[in-house]
């Protein structure tokens, strides 16, 4: 089974409070809308006119109108600039239905990229007269592990007066990406592997408002976390079954829980000795499990790194190389996972004392789902 995977970044033009640029995703079970529109200027006009763009669009396309017709709609809405003669806002469109096949549109972007295999692929475009203006089509059918990355012209125009004469050029970005891509980077990560580098020619003063859009069509990956024991103990035997029936990678957090599922395995629990970061406990090893961490404390911090790896204006690499149990959850989570079934249970800890509480662990699943949704995650949670 597949999955459309998204991701983006978002710099903002240097000395402004607003971005210029806006990306909007609309999703359901068996479709994804993404679109890019980039405001004419920057600050907060521009934030206007790229956020009344993508809305329009993205709510058109979602509710079944022609990509035409509402291309059309936008190009009669919004005006042309009289002194540039160009418009007031550019946009490109990748509509994608879960067996890989949609549709890009473009419009005064700069021409997307087609990452299969981790190189780039050329393929046609359908040049099309709407309104007057040009604008690009193409019909996907992508295969699995194929990313299309759409950008903000802040990117092609990186380094210029700084580093380089004339900017980065999108034939310079595809050479950058198909030498540091890897087959393991969500779309996530891929997004801010352009946006990293697109910030360090702008010597990280950015000179114009500068956004990266990633689409991945990605194998589906199912992660089944147990956090905490059930409230009553006779029920370790039935959570365990279904927690280890449960397709796909399996994780454990919490040392009771560690416990549980090692007594029903009839296995050992191996613990490293191994402080690797001296805030977070170190992981454990049960044969049969993916990965074993602590509890609240690990999961605390995956609640805060978490937060950062949402943020579409942090581009810093998001395959975490760590090995403490936060960054390998992290990983796991965040890079590796489409689908996340939480068993949490609600038994109270008598080894949780002090601020380490039920309340809390609960109160952190609560905000990480939220956050992991947010991320485009399909998140399914049950308690016992």
């Amino acid at each position: 089974m597949k999955f459309i995977e998204w991701g983006s970044v978002s710099l903002k033009k240097y000395g402004e409070e607003l971005p210029g640029d806006k990306v909007e995703v609309i999703t359901t079970p068996t479709e994804m809308t993404l679109v890019l529109s980039d405001g004419l200027g920057s600050g907060v006009k521009a934030n206007i006119l790229a956020t009344l763009t993508s809305k329009m669009l993205s709510t058109m396309l979602a509710g079944g109108i022609d990509v035409i017709d509402c291309v059309e709609t936008i190009l009669e809405t919004l005006p042309v600039c009289k002194v540039r003669n160009v418009a007031y806002s550019t946009f490109s469109i990748v509509h994608l239905t879960e067996n890989g096949t949609g549709y890009l549109v473009e419009f005064d972007s700069p021409l997307a990229i087609w990452l299969r295999d981790g190189k780039s692929i050329e393929f046609p475009r359908e040049e099309l007269s709407v309104q007057g203006r040009k604008v690009y089509k193409t019909e996907l059918a992508l295969l699995d592990g194929d990313v299309i990355i759409n950008m903000s012209d802040g990117a092609i125009h990186a380094g210029i007066g700084t580093v380089l004469n004339f900017g980065w050029g999108r034939p310079q970005i595809v050479e950058y990406v198909e030498e540091r891509y890897s087959s393991t980077f969500s779309a996530r990560a891929t997004a801010a592997l352009v946006g990293k580098a697109s910030k360090e020619l702008y010597l990280d003063k950015m000179g114009d408002d500068t956004t990266i859009a990633a689409v991945k069509f990605r194998t589906k990956v199912t992660v089944n976390i147990m956090v905490g024991p059930p409230i009553e103990k006779s029920s370790d035997t039935k959570i365990s079954e279904k927690f280890l029936g449960s397709q796909g990678l399996h994780v454990v957090c919490g040392g009771t829980s560690s416990q549980i599922i090692a007594r029903h395995l009839g296995r050992e629990i191996e613990t490293s000795l191994e402080y690797l970061d001296k805030e977070i406990p170190p992981i454990g090893f049960i044969k049969g499990v993916d990965l074993v961490t602590e509890g609240v404390v690990t999961l605390r911090k995956l609640l805060e790194i978490s937060h950062k790896y949402v943020s579409t204006d942090d581009v810093d690499d998001k395959y975490l190389t760590k090995k403490d149990g936060a960054s390998c959850l992290s990983n796991v989570l965040f890079e590796k996972a489409t689908h996340i079934n939480f068993f949490v249970g609600r038994g109270v800890n008598v080894a949780h004392t002090g601020e380490i509480n039920n309340t809390m662990k609960l109160k952190i699943i609560d905000q990480l789902t939220e956050v992991l949704k947010k991320m485009g995650k399909i998140v399914k949670t049950e308690y016992h």
